[in-house]
């Protein structure tokens, strides 16, 4: 057989959720009732308003053309309007903001857009597998700085400071986290400011859990932070935000000039989002913002019930501040991806080992609430049956 495979691809660290879908397969294969813990796929329907402008849109005259790499001004200028009244701070639609189609594939473009062979990026560890993926394929050599639970999973800025070289072309935050669900303030973040504009290299910050925030608080966006703009770009989607996930529609927000060089790479690479999408995202943007509240408040009630379930039942289960997923100590004794076999084995449950998120997610699991109650009551009846 011949070798087609690029270099690239080799670099790449082994895609350790191909190994769980084999698994999952296998369970159904055995007729086992699995429950699927493992995905990050908001399970909520999409607002009503949102679908009905998408199927309106689509049957207007010149909706099914290509449409603007850089999307249509009244999504960018919706997406600004969204900026301004969440977080205080103005973004020009014609310059500062940027239409993607989801924000993972701004996280990838952004590495070919800014990095050369050689160049280093600052990555969490446990983190997005995507930043490492992006930065691995651009040629450039991932950093890895560690997320440690007696530091909150927050940054240690001497420690991060340390990483830093000539050759550091970018570095990656993530609040509120996927995994972990911390939510960083915004004096983290002008830790990553400060570093960032003294290094004299990219700040990005993936913010796309930024509005499933629980316990009646707020995550701060890393623009709040004054001359953050000099630095920084912030990845926004709308899949959590509105439970959108499948349409493909998020924004990249901050330096004008990191924001005119993903787009170039748009252009060369991509293609602009679906106009009837980018129109039902108005929609969202500008008449849906109660839809958000509702939408959180079920996540919120899951994570409680959940958590609540699990210390009920004897585990130790931190609640997560924010996002839809829990980050689970495993028993003693057990591994991420032994505990995550066992899960599926012993109660048909999928979940995610903390390793799939970097070397330092080991000892965790990553259990994901996108699916309706009564199916995380059974899957926490199976729960404690195992303990």
């Amino acid at each position: 057989m011949m070798n087609l495979m690029a270099d690239r691809l080799r670099e790449l660290p082994p895609y350790l959720f191909a190994r769980i879908d084999r698994m999952k397969s296998e369970a159904l294969s055995r007729g086992v009732d699995v429950i699927d813990l493992g995905v990050g796929d908001p399970d909520v329907p999409t607002p009503a308003k949102i679908v009905d402008r998408l199927a309106a849109a689509a049957r207007e005259a010149g909706s099914h053309h290509y449409s603007s790499y850089s999307g249509i001004r009244k999504l960018r200028e919706a997406f600004s309007e969204w900026f301004r009244d969440r977080f205080a701070v103005e973004l020009d639609p014609d310059g500062e903001v940027l239409p993607l189609l989801g924000s993972k594939e701004g996280i990838g473009h952004i590495c070919f857009a800014l990095l050369n062979p050689g160049d280093e990026v600052l990555i969490p560890d446990p983190g997005y597998p995507v930043y490492t993926a992006g930065a691995t394929l651009a040629g450039a050599v991932p950093r890895y700085f560690p997320l440690y639970e007696e530091n909150g999973f927050l940054p240690d800025g001497e420690s991060l400071q340390k990483l830093v070289t000539a050759k550091t072309k970018m570095l990656w935050l993530n609040y509120p986290s996927n995994p972990t669900g911390v939510v960083a303030g915004v004096e983290d973040y002008e830790k990553g400011i400060r570093l960032a504009r003294k290094g004299g290299f990219v700040l990005c910050h993936d913010a796309a859990y930024s509005e499933i925030v629980f316990d009646g608080k707020k995550a701060p966006s890393i623009l709040q932070v004054p001359g953050a703009k000099e630095t920084a770009v912030e990845f926004h989607s709308l899949s959590k935000t509105f439970c959108m996930p499948g349409w493909r529609v998020g924004f990249a927000a901050g330096n004008r000039d990191v924001i005119s060089a993903l787009a170039q790479v748009k252009t060369n690479l991509d293609s602009g989002i679906f106009l009837p999408v980018q129109e039902a995202a108005v929609t969202a943007l500008r008449e849906c913002r109660e839809d958000v509240e509702r939408i959180r408040a079920v996540f919120e009630n899951r994570r409680n019930r959940f958590v609540g379930a699990l210390n009920g039942a004897g585990w130790k289960v931190a609640a997560p501040p924010a996002t839809f997923y829990v980050w689970m100590k495993v028993p003693d004794g057990s591994d991420s991806m032994s505990f995550t076999s066992r899960l599926l084995q012993e109660c048909g449950i999928v979940s995610t080992p903390g390793t799939g998120f970097g070397p330092n997610g080991e000892g965790f699991v990553r259990m994901s609430l996108t699916l309706p109650e009564d199916r995380l009551d059974k899957a926490i009846e199976r729960l404690r049956r195992l303990r």
